[in-house]
């Protein structure tokens, strides 16, 4: 016996688990909503090339375009332009766009187009980068300035971060000697950041220019400058202005490394304009984008995966388990008496088409007309098969006047009596008439009654639509009532009508 209760407390343990564990793995790690009503951003990017092309000559246009797998998905990538061929490929581990055209002339537009969501980007995989180069070559009083600003920078210093920060918070100091000295004339962020790099190789620490785009809705952007060094387990992200060390999550990275974003063949006066917006998306829906955009397949196996007129049938069923908890809980603790356990719930079942209250008449006329059907056959003392048989047609016969009339009335609702299971009334009419003649007229009405609530219960929680989505959408939560009801099947404690039953008992 002892280890019967350890056998079934383990089983619980694993089966509330591994439910609690799919359903935690699909909400935090896949990023699937909890609730249908759920929305998350999408943001649209518009690049604008605009140029004047040289008609005596071949255009070729190429721009760096966002490397994929960054912390976004990709929703959609789009190539605008007319009479131009466009290829993309990979340039020292940016991603470029080449428009070409033999010939064209005039003013000339072209457009990419992205579509980006960073709700259900994953983890990324970290590239690798160097954690040593060779020093940039210089001479002269420039030498002389770069070694007397990286003295005081290796003193306050302790690792890459600390020391790649201080030098760029000492070439923004240009109130120093030495910095303007090595700024010269220019004192641009870009060239503050050429600086930084310079010092940065004589102490052979490698620093890589990030050009990034700010994702802020209807306000003009333009590339914006941040450095990146490797500290041999993470990339570091600089503010080339201030040193300020981490980038933020609005920011998308564009291309890496000092390239101009475009270069123009037959063309002249490049132009790039952005322009950003964003806008809501029901979130799974978004879910779903994500996963055919990534090729991930989060949803692919998720009953998603079905056909939308089978989803329908799945959401149905898969709601039963919640009626029969409502039963099993009805019934285990609180002592209410049903015609079974799976009946009340096919009842409820039947109430999602009839709706509840003019089901809960349907069931009481039909039952009540079928229960003294059953009561004048008895006289005739019928063996059950033959009974029964008379019953299920009286039963038929009996929806079918009702929608006759109902449609004559013009009440529609009574048409959906047609869906009533009509093997279940049947059966529920025999099962009343032997408990009326076993236990009696009043014990048999308290049944009905029992079932009637019952079967009102679980259509309620089984018609709330939260909890069919939630359900439908994690079904590894069944799990954890199957947990439940096992653990409810070792409840041998006293219910809750039994507790009135047993009042006098106390007051002794």
């Amino acid at each position: 016996m002892r280890s019967l209760n350890l056998h079934l407390k383990v089983l619980i343990i694993i089966l509330v688990s591994l439910g609690a564990l799919i359903t935690a793995y699909q909400i935090f790690v896949l990023g699937i909503p909890v609730t249908e009503a759920e929305t998350d951003n999408v943001w649209n990017i518009d690049a604008k090339v605009e140029f004047q092309a040289n008609s005596r000559s071949p255009v070729k246009v190429q721009m760096y375009i966002p490397p994929l797998g960054q912390n976004f998905v990709s929703l959609n990538e789009s190539f605008i332009s007319n009479n131009y061929g466009v290829n993309v490929n990979t340039v020292d581990g940016n991603r470029r766009v080449t428009w070409s055209a033999r010939r064209a002339s005039g003013k000339q537009s072209l457009y990419y187009r992205m579509v980006l969501t960073q709700r259900f980007a994953g983890e990324r995989s970290a590239d690798k980068g160097a954690t040593y180069r060779e020093s940039l070559p210089i001479e002269g009083a420039e030498k002389v300035a770069a070694e007397a600003l990286l003295a005081p920078i290796r003193q306050h210093s302790a690792d890459i971060e600390t020391f790649v920060s201080e030098t760029i918070k000492r070439v923004n100091n240009v109130g120093d000697d030495n910095v303007k000295l090595l700024l010269g004339s220019d004192f641009s962020v870009r060239r503050r950041a050429e600086v930084a790099d310079l010092l940065l190789s004589q102490a052979r620490v490698p620093l890589e220019q990030v050009h990034t785009i700010r994702l802020v809705a209807d306000q003009p952007q333009t590339p914006e400058l941040w450095l990146r060094s490797f500290d041999g387990e993470k990339w570091l992200y600089f503010n080339p202005e201030n040193g300020q060390q981490g980038l933020p999550s609005d920011r998308l990275i564009w291309w890496l490394g000092n390239g101009e974003l475009i270069e123009l063949e037959g063309a002249r006066q490049a132009k790039v304009s952005f322009t950003l917006n964003t806008n809501e998306l029901n979130a799974l829906r978004l879910a779903e984008q994500s996963d055919a955009a990534s090729n991930a397949g989060m949803l692919e196996y998720s009953l998603y995966g079905l056909p939308l007129q089978t989803q329908q049938t799945y959401q149905i069923m898969i709601m039963i388990p919640i009626g029969v908890l409502v039963i099993l809980i009805l019934r285990n603790l609180g002592g209410l008496q049903t015609l079974g356990t799976f009946t009340p719930v096919l009842i409820a079942l039947a109430f999602r088409e009839t709706q509840l209250g003019f089901g809960i008449v349907l069931f009481a006329i039909i039952t009540a007309l079928g229960l003294s059907l059953r009561s004048y056959l008895e006289h005739l003392k019928l063996q059950m098969l033959p009974r029964l048989s008379v019953v299920l047609t009286f039963v038929v016969v009996l929806i079918a006047v009702i929608s006759l009339f109902s449609h004559k009335l013009g009440l529609e609702r009574g048409l959906s009596v047609a869906l009533f299971p009509m093997v279940i009334l049947t059966m529920t009419i025999e099962r009343l008439s032997i408990t009326w003649e076993e236990r009696g007229g009043s014990h048999a009405f308290k049944v009905a009654i029992g079932t009637l609530i019952a079967a009102s219960l679980a259509h309620f929680l089984m018609s709330i639509p939260e909890l069919t989505y939630f359900v439908f959408t994690f079904p590894a939560v069944l799990l954890i009532l199957v947990g439940f009801m096992l653990a409810m099947g070792r409840y041998r404690g006293y219910r809750l009508t039994e507790l009135f039953r047993f009042k006098a008992f106390l007051k002794d």
